[in-house]
């Protein structure tokens, strides 16, 4: 669609918001049957919310329990809602039955003490109610989150359980049109903030002002529901590169990158870096070090298309020990990267050479994913970009549209 609208019209097809909740639910119900399973317990935010299109708020967010959803064969979805929430639900999304929104038995991973096994109990319970009412008692269970707590009542249960995860994750790697257009708008906002950057830096702020300015910038946005982070690194910071922010006062003639580490517009998250020098043209060194990074990159998109592996896009970067002296990929895990876009800032796939060498997975038409490089001189400076992008039957569609051909340079 390519619209970048971000409010619903009468005159013109943008994200259509019931077809994507269509896409979605019986997407993940197909994963579910592929695996064998009978129903699907889903705990974590981004499964949640991509099987009841329900929103997890702030406070809430990676604490599993204190709200969840349950998915059984053929049938709607069963949200348990935090306390009397669900009378919200109930008034803002039809689309799941009334009788279908619960309250949760939570237990905070263990916060409750001796009473967890009390709520968890009542948990077990409660799923296996529903279970029963969709006929699926009998069948398996899967789950993306499980504890100690779950380990021993399941057990006791009688549950048969298994990885559910698996399953949401096959689900979650192939985004519809609605989806692929809720990232574009992503792509948009992010472009639009890697702009405000670049106005707003100077010699003299401090890296956290810079973050604040972002993160106040992006909230002003309608739709933008969450910034998980903003990274901004100068100096030293930028090599290794350290992914946060300090009180560190950037000066003439620095390296400083920004990352939108997960802004965050109606669910769908974004990651992109940009590499820019503050208040002085870099030296030739610094931008010979970036050529080599964008040269990596741009290797690296170039092998994307479908029937393709992962493994095809990682052999486009260098060995840690080729790159950098390590031992080890482990190492430099994340330096050269990629990572799936949408509901969370990891979907599939992951691309490292950490593994994707010897566990390729295939790239489909339908993945929205990110890739980013890095390099630079320790304690000194480093650079990194990264770009977002689209994988279509005959094309791959670049989101992120800030220039980067070069280091930015901001005077």
């Amino acid at each position: 669609m390519a619209n970048f609208g971000t409010v619903g019209v009468d005159w013109q097809q943008r994200v259509n918001w019931d077809r994507l909740r269509t896409y979605r639910l019986e997407r993940a119900r197909e994963r579910m049957k592929a695996h064998n399973l009978g129903a699907l317990l889903l705990m974590y935010d981004e499964n949640v919310r991509y099987v009841t299109s329900t929103l997890t708020p702030g406070w809430n967010r990676l604490k599993p329990g204190l709200r969840y959803a349950l998915l059984c064969g053929d049938g709607a979805p069963v949200l348990f809602e935090q306390g009397d929430i669900g009378f919200q639900i109930q008034r803002h999304a039809p689309w799941i039955p009334q009788e279908n929104i619960r309250y949760s038995y939570a237990w905070i991973k263990g916060a409750a003490g001796p009473a967890s096994r009390q709520q968890v109990k009542k948990f077990t319970d409660a799923i296996m109610k529903e279970m029963r009412r969709y006929d699926v008692a009998d069948k398996t269970l899967g789950v993306d989150f499980i504890d100690i707590n779950m380990l021993n009542q399941f057990n006791e249960s009688k549950i048969t359980w298994a990885d559910g995860m698996t399953a949401m994750m096959e689900a979650r790697a192939i985004k519809n049109v609605d989806e692929q257009e809720c990232l574009r708008i992503v792509g948009a906002i992010g472009d639009a903030a890697h702009w405000e950057t670049m106005r707003f830096l100077k010699p003299g702020l401090t890296e956290n002002q810079v973050t604040a300015h972002i993160m106040q910038y992006l909230y002003a946005i309608p739709g933008v529901e969450d910034v998980e982070d903003v990274i901004v690194s100068s100096g030293p910071n930028t090599w290794p590169n350290w992914r946060n922010f300090s009180d560190r006062i950037i000066k003439p003639g620095e390296i400083v990158f920004m990352d939108l580490a997960a802004l965050t517009w109606n669910g769908y998250k974004s990651c992109y870096y940009r590499t820019y020098c503050v208040g002085k043209q870099p030296t030739q060194e610094m931008k010979d070090y970036y050529a080599t990074a964008l040269t990596w990159l741009y290797d690296s998109i170039h092998a994307v298309r479908p029937g393709a592996t992962t493994r095809d896009i990682a052999l486009k970067w260098p060995s840690a020990q080729e790159a950098w002296g390590y031992a080890e990929e482990d190492q430099a895990a994340a330096n050269l990267w990629g990572h799936g876009l949408g509901l969370a800032q990891y979907d599939p796939p992951v691309i490292s050479r950490i593994w994707s060498l010897d566990h390729p997975l295939e790239i489909r038409p339908g993945m929205v994913f990110a890739l980013e490089t890095q390099h630079g001189k320790r304690y000194e400076w480093g650079v990194r970009i990264e770009e977002m992008l689209i994988v279509h039957d005959d094309r791959t569609e670049i989101i992120s549209n800030f220039p980067v051909e070069q280091i930015t340079v901001v005077m």
